[in-house]
């Protein structure tokens, strides 16, 4: 039976109903890393991971939304030191691409908070899973380099050359969702990074396009883009699949 990982999904925004329906009879052996958005986010995901042993959460602040206050951001911090032993990595952290007007400052308070996750994991010695794209990659990965972070993944990642040459660089990792199958900006990317640090994710429930429009997404998506992926580096499916299992096992450190 075939091993799949993965090592981006949002497990917290599916039902009790969609999960078991998502695990029901599934043709491979999965694991997922399932990544927080919030203090509650962190609490079902916790949750999960106690009746799915194949769930590995992470916790943390997506940052494409308003900031919680300082209240809420201590409780946020207190709950995922008492929480560590459980916890994958630290994630979903980032900065605000989305959010904010194109070209626009990133607005106060966002990057001081991300330099904050940045600083407990490196405390607590653990990965941490990053939204940051185009020209904020950059911004991140100064962060990233000032606290001497090397395990570093940039999930879904987008960005120019020079960004992704500073990651390669650093010994970074990013990960790509099934849109390698269908959007050329990824495909580029993706043939040009370093197989050995490479991950495959599907960051559910968001919905693709291309062959996957209006499928709920699901992890087996995995299996058409990972055989893009072999076909991008001129390898064969079983040793992408394999490549990629590894990748995401050892930078995790999934039993």
């Amino acid at each position: 039976m075939d091993n799949y990982i993965d090592a981006h999904i949002h497990l917290d925004k599916y039902s009790d109903i969609d999960l078991e329906k998502m695990f029901h009879k599934l043709p491979f052996k999965l694991s997922l890393v399932t990544v927080s958005s919030d203090l509650n986010s962190c609490k079902r995901n916790l949750a999960l991971a106690e009746i799915y042993p194949f769930v590995k959460p992470a916790f943390g602040f997506h940052p494409e939304q308003v900031l919680p206050n300082d209240h809420d951001i201590s409780d946020l911090f207190s709950w995922i030191k008492i929480h560590t032993e459980q916890m994958a990595a630290i994630g979903e952290v980032g900065l605000p691409y989305y959010l904010r007007p194109k070209g626009s400052k990133i607005p106060g308070g966002y990057i001081e908070l991300l330099e904050e996750f940045i600083k407990l994991a490196k405390k607590q010695d653990k990965p941490i899973v990053l939204h940051a794209i185009y020209d904020d990659a950059q911004i991140v990965c100064n962060l990233l380099e000032k606290h001497s972070i090397k395990k570093a993944h940039f999930h879904w990642f987008k960005g120019d050359t020079a960004a992704a040459s500073r990651l390669i660089s650093n010994g970074y990792y990013i990960s790509f969702t099934p849109d390698i199958v269908y959007e050329k900006e990824i495909q580029g990317l993706v043939r040009d990074y370093p197989l050995d640090k490479l991950m495959a994710e599907t960051d559910g429930p968001w919905e693709f396009e291309g062959p996957f429009k209006n499928k709920p997404t699901h992890p087996s998506m995995m299996a058409h883009s990972i055989s893009a992926l072999a076909e991008l580096k001129q390898i064969s499916f079983t040793s992408a699949l394999k490549k990629l299992y590894d990748n995401t096992k050892s930078f995790y450190n999934i039993d």
